[in-house]
């Protein structure tokens, strides 16, 4: 299992945190999302180290953005 931590700008709510779960979430491997919108981080547990763009791209679905790796 792999763990990474990713900052994501725009979040304010529980309905933030419960849109870019939902995103990420659907990614292949994913097993696991936790999303703060008081820190702006997403924790992202998945079965192998995911691509950073697809972490991205999910992130932008849901319409916020991904910053980095925190």
């Amino acid at each position: 299992m792999t763990t990474t931590v990713y900052k994501v700008t725009g979040m304010t709510c529980g309905h933030c945190e419960s849109a870019v779960t939902e995103e990420v979430s659907a990614l292949a491997g994913v097993t696991s999302v936790a999303a703060a919108a008081a820190t702006g981080l997403v924790t992202v547990t998945s079965a192998s180290p995911l691509d950073d763009e697809a972490v991205r791209a999910a992130v932008d679905e849901a319409g916020y953005e991904l910053t980095g790796r925190a």
